[in-house]
């Protein structure tokens, strides 16, 4: 189900996490372009009673507690309560914050074949906005800022709530046919309020700061079914999955920009090495008080309606013991209508594509996989939030993402499996013709790349997790490639985990995390330098229904920088931190 609103999502109600690489537009439509983060919620268990207690506080301060209470109410009605709140906290001046969370749900056998689920979920969230630090004249993170919030101590805040509520009818038909259900609706209410850091200039150690306050009030509702089938056709075995959907998304944001009475504008100057913000006033680099105004400059109101129609339809093809074939294709229709408030424009466009999916499978011997595929996705220029259709983006096609990949998995032994895979994704985007406005071109960017995983025991004791993945890419323009490399794209990426069981309660591990440099703009100017971080954790199992555990990040106290938002909002990884956790259960 499309969960798209921007928030960030708690793992306390998350049975576990699917990373699906690739596009994924068969199943979840457009968007998706290079894969999908999968949650899988937790759900009643009919016929078992259990109640489960996290708890966990870091050095910084920062704790979250989770509760997690089954309750079996009869043979075939089951109970269940996930809930947790969240205090946030960290290395840098003025973060702090609170999420809460809560999700009871309920299950009901109607019959041993059909199984019905309710779902309720309420989301309140507030926290600080750190925007990073600026980059100086070489282009990389000014460490000296490593401690300074180039934001206000007092407004720069995001405050999110949401209501959803989810009711799925899961049927076994017979021994071929298995149905699925599913009406979700979702409302959301956003609030996102900043200043940052737009430009630095070393020479004059003077930092340019600009802002807005965003808001976003979205309703999400949707239909979606599917019809699973597995059956033979002669000596040829079928998986056959039919399904369709219906989404209806009503979205109304505006956007303010900064605007200050020294400037008369949304940007203002001030002396970085001395940078103070408070309930938007500061002394700006002249010496003279400077006071901001979040609803002077309205930047953006827009009011957007979605309506999304889709069908799919995919079958896994057995030929013989050792071939598989995978082929299939959805259609989705997109319906946007924007209603543009600050120029009383209404702009619609409606959008038609076909993703397909195809696959081939070869297993030389039970135990290795070999495959390669081809699959689709495309994202319409409202893009991921909707912004708007209007300009010459009215006039535009989707942009459309294909993955072509190869790769091979190999279960070693029944506890340990190596995964490798190279690729290639390439993104078509039509854009206006540089020369003749009239005209729309195709421009086409590659990125390929290769991965490596190893993961289970290597002994009866030793547990490992690696990974290592290479990635080469280029832009290019209408004139063709340009040398330059997409922004925060590491050639090279490499993370490993060790656990080890000393003994039946007792264990380590031991991790280390790589991540190449790359660059932080499109003009490949600004650098977020590589760098390598230890972890470690050790964890004792008191009882066999209590374990304590500690976990220590940045072992070795390096100072990185894993992300950036833009040039000059670099993210400050943490220094060395440690979090303690117990998990009961009664």
């Amino acid at each position: 189900m499309r969960d798209d609103v921007q928030y960030y999502r708690s793992l306390y109600n998350v049975e576990r996490v699917e990373i699906l690489r690739g596009p994924s537009a068969l199943y979840f439509g457009r968007g998706g372009t290079g894969g999908i983060m999968n949650r899988v919620m937790k759900k009643p268990v009919i016929g078992e009673d259990f109640r489960d207690l996290d708890f966990s506080v870091d050095s910084f301060g920062a704790n979250i507690s989770q509760f997690d209470w089954n309750q079996s109410l009869s043979e075939n009605f089951s109970f269940r309560l996930n809930t947790f709140y969240e205090y946030l906290n960290n290395h840098r001046d003025f973060f702090d914050g609170n999420r809460f969370g809560i999700n009871p749900t309920l299950a009901i056998e109607l019959d041993p074949d059909t199984r019905l689920d309710f779902s309720y979920e309420f989301n309140d969230h507030e926290r600080f906005i750190d925007r990073g630090i600026p980059t100086g004249a070489n282009g990389r993170p000014v460490s000296a800022f490593a401690d300074t919030v180039f934001g206000d101590s007092e407004l720069n805040e995001s405050d999110f709530q949401s209501h959803t509520f989810r009711a799925t009818l899961n049927r076994q038909f017979n021994d071929i046919w298995n149905g699925r259900v599913t009406a979700f609706y979702g409302h959301y209410d956003k609030r996102y309020q900043n200043f940052y850091a737009s430009n630095y200039n070393q020479a004059t150690d003077q930092v340019t700061i600009d802002g807005y306050v965003d808001t976003t009030a979205r309703q999400n509702l949707v239909f979606s079914g599917d019809m699973v089938g597995k059956f033979d056709t002669g000596e040829i075995g079928h998986t056959v999955i039919l399904g369709a959907e219906y989404i209806n998304t009503s979205s109304d944001q505006n956007r303010f920009n900064s605007f200050w009475d020294t400037t008369a504008d949304d940007e203002e100057i001030f002396n970085a090495g001395n940078f103070r913000l408070q309930g938007g006033r500061g002394i700006n680099a002249a010496g003279n008080p400077a006071t901001n105004s979040f609803s002077a400059d309205l930047a953006d109101d827009t009011r957007v309606n979605i309506e999304t129609k889709s069908i799919f339809l995919q079958d896994e093809i057995a030929l013989g013991d050792q071939w598989e074939v995978v082929v299939g294709a959805r259609f989705d229709i997109f319906d946007i209508d924007v209603f543009n408030a600050v120029n009383g424009e209404t702009r619609t466009r409606t959008d038609q594509e076909i993703s397909p999916r195809i696959g081939v499978i070869y297993k030389p011997i039970e135990n290795i996989s070999i495959y390669g595929s081809h699959s689709e996705s495309f994202l319409p220029r409202s893009g991921e939030q909707y912004a708007n259709i209007n300009g010459d983006n009215n006039a535009l096609d989707p942009n459309t993402y294909s993955n072509l990949e190869a790769g091979i998995n190999w279960d070693v032994v029944d506890d340990l499996r190596i995964r490798t895979a190279i690729f290639e994704i390439k993104e078509s985007s039509p854009q206006v013709d540089d020369t003749d406005p009239s005209q729309l071109v195709v421009v086409d960017t590659v990125t390929s790349g290769f991965e490596f995983e190893l993961t289970g025991y290597l002994t009866d004791r030793w547990f490992v997790s690696t990974g290592y993945t290479y990635l080469d890419g280029e832009q290019v323009d209408q004139d063709g490639p340009t040398g330059l490399r997409p922004r925060e794209l590491p050639e090279n990426m490499f993370s490993i985990w060790n656990k080890y069981q000393a003994t039946d309660r007792f264990g380590v591990g031991l991790g280390v995390v790589y991540q190449d440099d790359s660059f932080i703009d499109n003009g490949n100017t600004a650098v977020l330098p590589d760098y390598t971080r230890v972890d470690a954790a050790a964890y004792y199992q008191l009882s066999d229904r209590t374990r304590l555990q500690l976990n220590i990040e940045n072992l070795f106290d390096t100072e990185y920088y894993p992300s950036s938002h833009s040039t000059h909002q670099v993210t400050v990884g943490r220094p060395i931190n440690a979090a303690f956790s117990i998990k009961t259960s009664f």
